[in-house]
């Protein structure tokens, strides 16, 4: 929407990033300053509130992985409801809204109705691999990175795994933890147990915790370690870098 077009009416869908709050933008520092409404996810850090004014009104509208869920069509609802009510909606949601965050589609949804909506990316967990010595990229083991859903929508294992295996990228796999067994059991069948794999969970978070080995050995590494949801698995050489001391 252009500038000669604009409304009083605006949703911003805002990256929270990985965790640690010092790693938002500046420009989603600016905008959470002046928020009248922010709608935030159980994947952002509940520490970016104080970043809003006092008489900001705060909603909670969390998607926890297999347990509390706020419908999609909950949040459009509010980001209508809150937008004419108030103006400056702020959407707050972990890691970056356009990476497996549907943050598109509310960004569409506000425009089909006359409010004027904004993306501003945040950290996606991914990135949060170089917390734990790990590249997603190296000019000698790696190069690309091929990132795919553990599970989707109809409750499956990506099809795009095979593919990735295929390459020499980096694999990662966000929302995959209910699935670290097919997961294993894929590379194992194609004769790739052995690839360098890891597990990050919390990342950039004093809660920060990780386990690497084998990817046929992933189901283990989970349990060993205490790894659950929500985390990432890296799978392909780079992971193997981990290992090296400082």
């Amino acid at each position: 929407m252009n500038a000669g077009n604009r409304t009083n009416q605006e949703l911003y869908v805002v990256g929270a990033g990985p965790g640690d709050p010092d790693l938002i933008t500046l420009k989603a520092y600016k905008v959470l300053q002046r928020a009248r409404v922010i709608l935030y996810d159980n994947l952002a850090n509940e520490e970016l509130l104080n970043l809003v004014p006092a008489d900001c009104e705060k909603i909670y509208v969390g998607k926890r992985p297999y347990g509390e869920y706020t419908a999609q069509e909950t949040i459009h609802e509010l980001i209508l409801q809150k937008a004419s009510e108030k103006g400056t909606v702020v959407r707050l949601k972990g890691g970056d809204p356009f990476i497996f965050g549907r943050g598109y589609e509310e960004i569409i949804f506000a425009r089909e109705h006359g409010i004027d909506a904004f993306y501003i990316p945040g950290i996606t967990s991914m990135q949060a691999a170089g917390f734990e010595d790990i590249p997603l990229t190296h000019r000698t083991l790696s190069e690309g990175i091929w990132v795919i859903t553990g599970t989707k929508k109809d409750g499956r294992l990506s099809s795009d795994l095979r593919l990735a295996m295929q390459s020499n990228a980096t694999v990662v796999i966000y929302m995959g933890m209910k699935k670290v067994e097919e997961i294993a059991e894929t590379y194992i069948t194609e004769g790739m147990g052995e690839m360098p794999a890891a597990i990050i969970q919390h990342a950039t978070l004093p809660k920060q915790k990780s386990g690497v080995g084998k990817v046929k050995d992933l189901p283990a590494i989970a349990e060993a370690n205490n790894l659950t949801h929500p985390s990432i698995i890296i799978i392909g050489e780079v992971a193997g870098l981990r290992n090296i001391e400082k």
